[in-house]
This record gives structure tokens, sequence and C-alpha cells, in this order.
């Protein structure tokens, strides 16, 4: 602290009674230094001290600062009246007393480093059984040592919670380094990770407070892993790549094929190759982004074009049949009446050759219309034969001659089980019962035939 006079080395402390030796120096002159410069400037909160209760002048101008240890000379004082040498060496006190203030203030709020203010707190103490000041030097030093005291408790809490902070530290690192080890060695969500991998390094920047040692190890940690993964990350995009091209060079490849067949007319052979085609494009992979889209637009193209033409013809060809099936009806609608109204079975006949030459010559009809339409003609067609197959059981010559030749089946199987029932073969008679039971009503039926013509 700078004042504007000096301070006299203190005198020998006098005996009791005794008056002061010769002033050892002048008066104080301007501009003189301290020893001590205060630790900050900073307003006082404590009311200013009165000097006159810790010190006296001698008529010589010695000043004297009165502690419980008794009193010293602080200096001399022959620039005016006691009371102003008081007043100063006060003011140097409440300097004094100010610093230690700052002091306190730093220890409370926490906000100086604790060592720091220890130390300043210990130059305060050095200083007091010498300090050129005017004041309750007594109380100062208590302040001081509370002062000491405080500070080498927080000097020991700041060395715990640096520790502490310092195991945070590293444990948090450990745990960005493992999990950057297993991004390195298990990811191919590549984005993703890439994204975690830049934000475990901006968590990294913010943790302090670990040794250099400590973090310079869980470092090269982290930049093996994050080396690890960008080199992992570029062979599976270099991989990607020469797939790319592949599936670029397999993707013409196919146009080049369909290309040969748009204009093919086989429409479901063709169809299928198509559909073939397309199989192998989506197994084909996706080629390089700024390619891929334009190949599919041409793929496609190709692929509309074709099935465009098909569908054309497809509409051509539903509405021919569909004209067909309207002709096959108007058959129907024509010769049924005509074949049911025949005079005779010829007349119905040639009705129906007629009617089939010219069902066949219409070629074919819509799917839906399929079997109505042949319901109707197959109907004529069952109903003649019907009437054919019973002329034809009339007008039979063997028909008689094969029921006689049933009855004499039955006859043979009777004389059979005749046989073996009195040879004592009863299951064998059955047997031949049986059969003899079977043939009798195939005669039965043959002869019913033969009297219903």
């Amino acid at each position: 602290m700078a004042d504007n006079a000096p301070i006299e080395p203190a005198a020998p402390k006098p005996t009791p009674g005794a008056r002061p030796g010769p002033k050892p120096h002048p008066g104080p002159r301007p501009g003189g230094p301290r020893p001590h410069a205060p630790a900050a400037a900073a307003p006082r909160t404590r009311p200013a001290s009165d000097p006159a209760k810790h010190g006296r002048v001698d008529e010589d101008g010695t000043v004297y600062v009165i502690t419980s240890a008794g009193e010293r000379a602080v200096g001399s004082w022959q620039a005016g009246a006691s009371a102003e040498g008081l007043a100063h060496y006060g003011r140097k006190y409440d300097e004094l007393s100010t610093e230690v203030e700052v002091l306190e203030e730093r220890l409370a709020s926490g906000t100086g480093d604790p060592k720091k203010v220890r130390a300043a707190a210990q130059q305060v103490a050095d200083s007091l059984p010498t300090a050129a000041v005017v004041g309750d030097l007594d109380a100062l030093a208590s302040r001081v040592g509370a002062l000491l005291t405080g500070a080498d408790t927080a000097i020991v809490t700041s060395q715990a919670d640096r520790e502490r902070h310092r195991a945070e530290g590293i444990a948090r690192k450990e745990a960005l380094a493992a999990e950057a080890e297993q991004i390195a060695a298990e990811a191919t969500q590549w984005k993703t990770a890439g994204d975690r991998m830049r934000a475990l390094l901006d968590e990294w920047k913010t943790i302090k407070g670990v040794d250099r040692k400590t973090d310079d190890a869980l470092w090269k940690r982290y930049s093996k892993a994050r080396d690890a993964f960008n080199k992992r990350r570029g062979a599976h995009f270099a991989e990607l790549d020469r797939e790319r091209a592949g599936a670029k060079a397999r993707k013409e490849e196919l146009i080049a094929e369909a290309e040969k067949l748009k204009n093919d007319t086989t429409w479901g052979e063709t169809s299928a190759k198509f559909r073939d085609l397309l199989a192998k494009w989506k197994a084909a992979g996706r080629a390089p982004r700024d390619t891929d889209d334009a190949l599919w637009a041409r793929f496609k193209g190709i692929q509309d074009e074709f099935f465009a033409a098909r569908n054309a013809a497809a509409n051509e060809r539903d509405a021919e049949f569909a004209e067909n099936g309207r002709a096959k009806q108007a058959l129907l609608d024509e010769y049924t009446p005509r074949i049911e109204s025949a005079s005779n079975l010829g007349a119905q006949k040639s009705a129906l050759r007629e009617l089939q030459d010219k069902w066949e010559a219409i070629g074919k009809v819509p799917r839906e219309q399929m079997g109505s339409l042949e319901a109707g003609i197959r109907a004529l067609e069952k109903k003649i034969k019907a009437a054919d197959d019973t002329q034809w059981r009339r007008t039979d010559p063997e028909a008689a001659a094969r029921a006689a030749q049933f009855r004499d089946r039955v006859a043979q199987f009777e004389e059979q089980a005749e046989k073996a029932e009195k040879a004592g073969k009863a299951k064998d008679a059955v047997r031949l019962r049986e059969q003899a039971q079977q043939w009798r009503e195939w005669a039965d039926a043959a002869e019913g035939a033969v009297e219903n013509r």
C-alpha cells in the first residue's frame, strides 16, 4: 500500500517510564514505500479504527503501538500534531485490515485459490510483529490466525474435491473410451455411429481435472478406437462402391436384354421373361446414387412400352372374343329350336353337325361366357346322343344273345356251388352263389333292356 509518508523503522521498545532515545530518522516524507501491497482494491466494509485506543506519540515524535504484549515503536512523526501522526499510522492499519478482509472474502466465497490465500495470509501474519501501523493488532492477529486455519481446511477440501473430480473425470473418460471401442468393433449403422463418435469427442473436451499421464493413456484408447472405426467404415464404403459399380454394369445388361424383348408379341412367354428380368433387377442391388434412378427409368420405360402393347393387343382380342361370344349365342338361339323340332333323328344329327361346324369356325369367346355357351351346345349334343343310343339298343341283334349268355353263367355258378357244398367247401359255395347272383342281376338288366326297346 503506497502512502504519502514513509514508515520509520521501529525503535527499540522502551522500558516503562523511560523516555525514547534520539530520533533515528527525520519525520515522514511524501512517497515512502510500504512493505505490503494490498491484496486488491476493495471498498471497506468495516468502520475505520480509532488509533488513539491502540497507540501514542511521544514528546520527541516517536510513534508507539500498544498490544497485549506491551508497546513498541513503529515510527516517528515530525510533520505536525500528534493526533495527525496517530491518524497516519491508523490509516496504515486500516489498509492492512482491508487486505485481510479481502482475503477473508475470497476464502469465504470460494473464488480464490486457498493456497494463494494462505500464502498471502501468512505474509501478513509474518509482518504483524514489525508492522508500522497503529491499531488493534491483537484482533487483526486473531483474524489472520482464523484465516490461516480456514485456508488450511479449504486446501484439504479443495484437494479432496480435486481428487474426486479427477476420479470422476477418469471414470467418465474410461466409459467414453470403452464406448468408442465398442462402436469401432461392432457398429454397422455408419451415420449414427459417426455422429456418436463426434459427440463422444465433444464430451471428452469438456472433462477437466485428469492428470496428464492418465489423460494421455485414455486419449490413446479413444483415438485408436476412432481410427479403427474410420478404417472399418472406409472399407465398408469402398466395398459398397465396388458393389454399386457391379450393380450398374449388371443393370445395363438387363436393360439391353429388355430392349431385345420389347417388340416380341408372344405375350405370355415374353411377360414371364420380363418378370424374370425384374427379379434379377431387384437382386442386382443399388447402383451409385447418381445413376440408379436414371437406370431404373430406362428399364421401366422399356417394360411399360411392352406391357402397353400387350394390353392393347389384349383389348383388341377381348373385343374379338366378345363378338365371338355373341355369334355363338346367336347360333344356339337359332339351332336349339331347329334340333328340338326336327321330325327324325337324322334331321337332328344333320342340324347338329351344321351347328358344330359353324361353332368351331367362330373361335374363342370371353372366359366368363365359356361355361354357359359350352353347356348350351353340350346339352344339344347329349340329347341327340341319348336318342341315338336308344335307337341303337332297339336294333341291336346281340342284346338277346347277351342276356341268354348271362343266364348260362348263372346256371354254371349255381352248379359249381352245389358241388362245393357237397364236398364240404362251404366258403367256396357261398362265394360261388354270390357270383351267380351278380350274373343273375346282369341277365335281368339285359332282358329288361331288350323288353323296353
